[in-house]
């Protein structure tokens, strides 16, 4: 950075990158702490991933009552959801009544992307510059670039030359998509492929679904909320920002009390069937926790979910297709679904598997695999994920001590210190990073709003203190990462390729990018390292 531009530099506190759910949050609790903050975000509205995630059929997950924030009741308790799990539009607008609410939008600044951020050891400061223009001299930088923001998008050779439409899920345009008369590809049949296969399926010419790797899905039920439905959750205010915080993903269920091996068979069945009639996703979180530890649970249950597949799907064909058999259920993100199976009986829909005969080429008009086929298209869909939990702060250029480039020690190693600091990054805090829970085993807001509250007790503990600097010492990270690893390899889940383990991602190394011992025994954890004084972490 040129001294004659640091020398310009506006001076800030705090600089919050992310205006999504971690971001807004943040921004409202350090401004709070009579912080000058700003917050800094590329999209031109408020939302992060609920403002870029605008394909069809976008919607939760997790039940919009628990998809909140719960530092304010009055905030929890004057919005109301329309319906169990709600669809990106709400979502979106929800995201939007936050940031009005708490007049948030005078110190957000939108259309504006993060392109670096350098730390001086002699100002013990941070430099940030934007595509914009803008450099600031800020003495905190919060990282709230979420865990699911950075697309896998230029993926196929030649896919430049592609004549039509190429929009990929993660940055969905503003403006409707007409799929009349159109012949569509979808690539890709994870969570957001599914949610886009069977809501286009109808309007669509033709698709053509090209699909990897089969995937376990759990079908959702998704009831329109009445005016007592929605007085009855917001009832439960208290009982779920009590709840939530200390489950093992941050939902207001949590695995069942007697150990998988204590109840028969018949025993577990009704376990499993109880789970299946709530439509959501409790059979993976709130079954057995030894569906992610022991075979035998796993392939029970494996076994169940497979059972109820094939009771959907008359065609031998496509059972083989759409049945998982190579990884165990609960390994892989799990989707839930409305109607995704029985897409495929339609007459307008193909699937396309690229197991063993992958996508070589991009064409002008179409679609070619190795073996030659050929498929004409007007409009791809790239629904292919992204680069989980470290792809929009490996986009940064973020430089710590001695020049240290995060970018290349996460594409040597992957990291952090209980994914709230890096060691070799003073004042850096990075809410959704790898290595804790809300990179991906957790409702989003529930472990991220965790963090926040975590980070910013830690900056007031620092002020109030006369403490200007901290950063994780080496050993603790070490520390931190050797529990990390050995609470992941204690399960099922390292022996799955999938995002979780960054195999989507070609050179990324090979680690569980989310800690797996559960967000209440994480929660409980970082609750510990701050009543002892911030212990592990070097304050100066």
């Amino acid at each position: 950075m040129a001294m004659e531009a640091k020398a310009n530099a506006v001076s800030f506190d705090a600089v919050v990158i992310g205006a999504g759910v971690a971001g807004l949050h943040q921004l409202y609790r350090l401004r709070g702490l009579g912080l000058k903050v700003i917050c800094i975000d590329s999209a031109p509205g408020v939302g992060g991933t609920w403002y870029w995630n605008r394909y069809p059929g976008a919607r939760f997950d997790s039940e919009g009552f628990i998809y909140q924030y719960f530092f304010s009741e009055d905030l929890f308790r004057d919005w109301s959801w329309s319906e169990k799990f709600p669809g990106q539009p709400e979502i979106e607008r929800w995201m939007n009544y936050v940031a009005d609410r708490l007049d948030l939008r005078k110190d957000i600044k939108l259309s504006t992307t993060v392109e670096s951020a350098h730390f001086d050891e002699e100002t013990e400061r941070w430099t940030i510059a934007t595509d914009r223009g803008d450099v600031i001299d800020t003495q905190f930088v919060v990282a709230c670039t979420g865990p699911l923001s950075a697309p896998l998008t230029d993926l196929f050779p030649d896919q430049s030359t592609f004549k039509g439409q190429i929009y990929h899920t993660g940055r969905w345009p503003e403006a409707p998509v007409d799929f009349a008369g159109k012949r569509v590809a979808v690539i890709g049949n994870g969570s957001t492929g599914i949610q886009v296969i069977q809501t286009i399926a109808r309007e669509v010419k033709s698709l053509k679904v090209f699909a990897r790797t089969p995937q376990y899905v759990l079908p959702m039920k998704n009831p329109k909320y009445s005016a007592e439905d929605v007085v009855a959750y917001k009832a439960r205010f208290r009982e779920l920002a009590e709840v939530t915080p200390k489950t093992f993903a941050g939902f207001h269920y949590d695995f069942h009390e007697t150990p998988w091996a204590d109840l028969t068979a018949e025993q577990r069945r009704e376990v499993y069937e109880a789970n299946w009639r709530d439509g959501s996703l409790r059979l993976w979180l709130a079954s057995f926790p030894d569906l992610f530890t022991v075979e035998e649970a796993n392939k029970e249950i494996s076994d169940f979910v497979r059972e109820k597949m094939r009771e959907r799907i008359d065609d031998p064909t496509l059972r083989e297709a759409l049945i998982p058999k190579s990884y165990g259920f609960g390994t892989r993100r799990v989707p839930l679904e409305s109607g995704y199976l029985e897409t495929y009986l339609r007459d307008n829909v193909e699937l396309i598997s690229i197991r063993d005969n992958p996508i070589t080429k991009i064409k002008p008009d179409g679609i070619e695999l190795a073996d030659g086929r050929f498929y004409e298209v007007d409009i791809i869909i790239l629904a292919t994920g992204f680069d989980g939990a470290t792809g929009a702060l490996k986009k940064i250029d973020i430089r710590g001590r001695g020049g240290r480039s995060l970018r290349d020690e996460w594409n040597q190693d992957l990291r952090t210190t209980m994914g709230l600091q890096v060691y070799g990054y003073p004042n850096l805090f990075t809410p959704g990073a790898p290595l804790a829970p809300g990179a991906a085993f957790c409702n989003i807001p529930t472990c991220l709003q965790q963090q926040v509250e975590w980070i910013s007790n830690c900056i007031k503990y620092m002020r109030d203190n006369g403490k200007a600097v901290i950063e994780p010492t080496k050993e603790k990270q070490d520390e931190w990462v050797a529990h990390h690893d050995e609470a992941a390899n204690g399960t099922l889940i390292v022996k799955t390729d999938s995002w979780y383990m960054g195999t989507n991602v070609r050179g990324k190394p090979r680690r569980l990018v989310s800690y797996v011992g559960g967000a209440g025994v994480y929660n409980d954890m970082c609750i510990d390292i701050a009543k002892n004084g911030y212990a592990g972490f070097a304050l100066s």
